[in-house]
């Protein structure tokens, strides 16, 4: 790890927010783990915590890091040091944070009281959830100088992954409800992150009625075993994509 992403990670460490986050995780898993007797509804609870805390606190925390860090990312770059490489390590250093600090507020709960398979498969979409909305963030503080409306930009992408993309999906089902629409849902699916996670842990529990419309048709057009493969593979993409845009639109910034 270069000196820039250590430092950033080390930083952010100390932060009393993260380690806030992390604490708040620990006694979430623990309570829902450690209390619930019924393993599938105690998995099921975990996983809704999840897709909506770790989302929005990597997304909201990176993209007020980004701005709060602007004097010094603007020192960095009066060195002789390429942007591509200042970027890709404050990137590095915000998702490694947030990644450590879910898996100590939730990896070691599951894997203390968690089967493997599943308790697996919850902690790698934790960590692919963390880096996918670290790279969004850092997408929505290079699009724009004020820091209000990059919050803004950042709040609206949490909220139409975890909130408004399900709702669309319902429309459609219904309004074409009389069509061949499967392979277009299980297409539909893979364009959210948030929903594709979801589906990669429902798979690992077998509750075919719990996926939902979308997770239901996933499952049948791909099978248990492709469609695990599948989703990991776009959620990589995921990671992946935002992060690139962000980083061709630094490249051309005046700062």
């Amino acid at each position: 790890m270069n000196k820039i992403a250590r430092f950033i990670l080390f930083d952010i460490l100390k932060n009393k927010i993260v380690i806030f986050y992390t604490v708040l995780l620990f006694i979430i898993s623990w309570s829902v783990l450690g209390l619930e007797g019924n393993y599938t509804k105690a998995t099921l609870s975990l996983l809704n915590v999840v897709l909506l805390v770790v989302p929005l606190v990597s997304i909201i925390f990176s993209t007020i890091y980004v701005y709060n860090s602007s004097q010094f990312i603007e020192l960095l770059l009066s060195q002789p040091v390429a942007r591509a490489k200042v970027w890709f390590n404050i990137f590095l250093g915000l998702a490694t944070a947030l990644i450590l600090a879910f898996l100590v507020g939730c990896g070691l709960p599951i894997l203390l009281y968690s089967s493997i398979e599943t308790g697996f498969s919850l902690i790698i979409i934790g960590i692919m959830l963390s880096v996918i909305f670290t790279s969004f963030a850092m997408l929505a503080a290079v699009l724009t100088r004020d820091r209000a409306k990059g919050i803004g930009i950042s709040i609206f992408i949490w909220m139409f992954f975890s909130i408004i993309y399900d709702g669309i999906l319902l429309v459609l089902m219904f309004q074409f409800a009389d069509y061949p629409i499967e392979g277009i849902m299980a297409t539909l699916a893979g364009l959210n992150p948030v929903g594709l996670s979801r589906i990669f842990v429902l798979l690992q529990l077998d509750i075919s009625a719990m996926l939902g419309y979308a997770g239901a048709v996933f499952a049948q057009v791909f099978g248990s075993g492709g469609g695990m493969g599948i989703s990991l593979v776009v959620l990589l993409l995921w990671a992946a994509f935002p992060f690139l845009i962000s980083l061709i639109n630094f490249n051309k910034k005046d700062l």
